[in-house]
């Protein structure tokens, strides 16, 4: 069964290897087409640690590329090492890499709407083979009561219940790391409130590190304790939480505090002009 750790994680110390390191990679789509630059980035034990970027910079892709996901869209690592405990894990099969550990939420849920919310729960623990499943999915019940009182089909849940489902059916893995692609899209500001209100009690209470791409860089950054801004596939800003809700680029391509002077990143001729990291 998933355990508590005895200190809150947010706040324990780090040890000096980060759980996942991605360390200067570079993947290519179709053996033609550039998507990562260079990308690096690391996530300590016990940490969330937000994604930041506008449409197209690469942050699915980057989260892809962890997961060993990219070989379904004919996507290849051609260079850098993404490395999971100090261990290499770019070019292991996607099964494999969730039996290390690493467990990806896909962006628009990708729950199985033609069976139950549990149906769907026990699929996130297929590459068990213990006797504590059952403890388990009382535990992420606990989690996400509402699932319990869902006996129809998946496919009529909310779109609030199905990021749930979706959370759920990844903590039934007992990942070490989770990678959540935009948890917030679809839902109404309260649902978002919600949603992220439960990804920082898994991280608080179970431990689990999680590797958070958003594009609502504000709710990101009321969670996260460290931040990494993408553009065009590269890295161009990273700090912590405090430092990136300061930085006055920052503040005003993603978390509008310039009023209503503020240019969007849309018009990208400007973006690219104005922002001091480019």
């Amino acid at each position: 069964m998933l355990q508590r750790p005895s200190e809150n994680a947010a706040s324990a110390p780090q040890s000096a290897e980060p759980l996942l390191a991605v360390r200067n990679i570079e993947v290519v789509y179709d053996e033609v087409i550039l998507v990562l630059r260079g990308l690096s980035l690391e996530v300590p034990q016990g940490a969330i640690v937000a994604l930041l970027g506008a449409n197209g910079a690469g942050k699915s892709t980057t989260l892809k590329a962890i997961s060993g996901l990219l070989k379904t869209e004919n996507g290849e690592v051609t260079r850098g090492d993404i490395l999971l405990g100090g261990a290499r894990i770019n070019g292991i099969d996607p099964d494999q890499i969730v039996r290390r550990g690493v467990f990806q939420v896909m962006e628009g849920r990708r729950i199985v709407g033609d069976m139950t919310p549990i149906e769907n729960l026990r699929l996130g623990a297929f590459t068990r083979r213990d006797n504590e499943i059952a403890s388990d999915l009382d535990m992420v019940l606990g989690y996400f009561p509402r699932l319990k009182e869902r006996t129809g089909l998946a496919g009529y849940l909310s779109g609030g219940e199905q990021q749930m489902l979706a959370i759920g059916r990844a903590l039934m893995a007992r990942p070490r790391i989770i990678l959540m692609d935009e948890p917030s899209m679809g839902l109404s500001p309260m649902l978002v409130k919600e949603v992220f209100g439960i990804i920082s009690r898994i991280n608080r209470d179970l431990g689990v590190t999680i590797l958070l791409v958003e594009q609502n860089a504000r709710a990101a950054l009321q969670v996260a304790r460290y931040g990494y801004i993408m553009e065009q596939g590269k890295v161009v800003l990273d700090g912590t939480a405090e430092e990136l809700q300061a930085n006055e680029d920052v503040k005003e391509f993603y978390l509008g505090g310039a009023g209503e002077q503020r240019r969007s990143f849309k018009n990208l001729k400007s973006f690219k002009r104005r922002k001091r990291w480019l």
